[in-house]
């Protein structure tokens, strides 16, 4: 079944910055909309952001809006999580997915279920 893997997680002091990326074979990231979302221990999963499949309708958590940038590279089926100035609390595994179903866009961006391919996640960890 094909499937997104992340890259890019690993261990960070707070302030710093990471790039996370999402790759998949075919065309599952270039031709789709692509989200991320985060899992903290003992949370539940959260939306981080999302992205239409042109670029133009790009959504964030309030949580992230003004630290973390997505973004995407269609010619070489990508997508991309740039975050910045870390924080603790943004500890968590990290999940892409594509190509949400079920509904317009701005409805559904925010929904992981609704997303038809999903990846493993990639650990983010933010030492303070």
């Amino acid at each position: 079944q094909v499937q997104p893997v992340e890259s890019g997680g690993g261990l960070v002091q707070a302030g710093g910055s990471l790039r996370l990326s999402c790759a998949a074979s075919g065309d599952i990231i270039s031709r789709n909309a692509v989200g991320w979302f985060r899992q903290a221990p003992g949370k539940e999963r959260e939306f981080v952001a999302a992205i239409d499949w042109s670029s133009k309708d790009i959504y964030y958590a309030d949580s992230v809006k003004g630290r973390f940038t997505i973004s995407r590279d269609n010619a070489n089926n990508i997508g991309f999580l740039q975050m910045n100035s870390l924080r603790s609390e943004d500890t968590a595994v990290y999940y892409c997915a594509a190509k949400p179903k079920g509904g317009l866009f701005v409805r559904i961006a925010r929904d992981f279920s609704s997303y038809e391919y999903q990846g493993q996640g990639t650990q983010v960890t933010v030492s303070s």
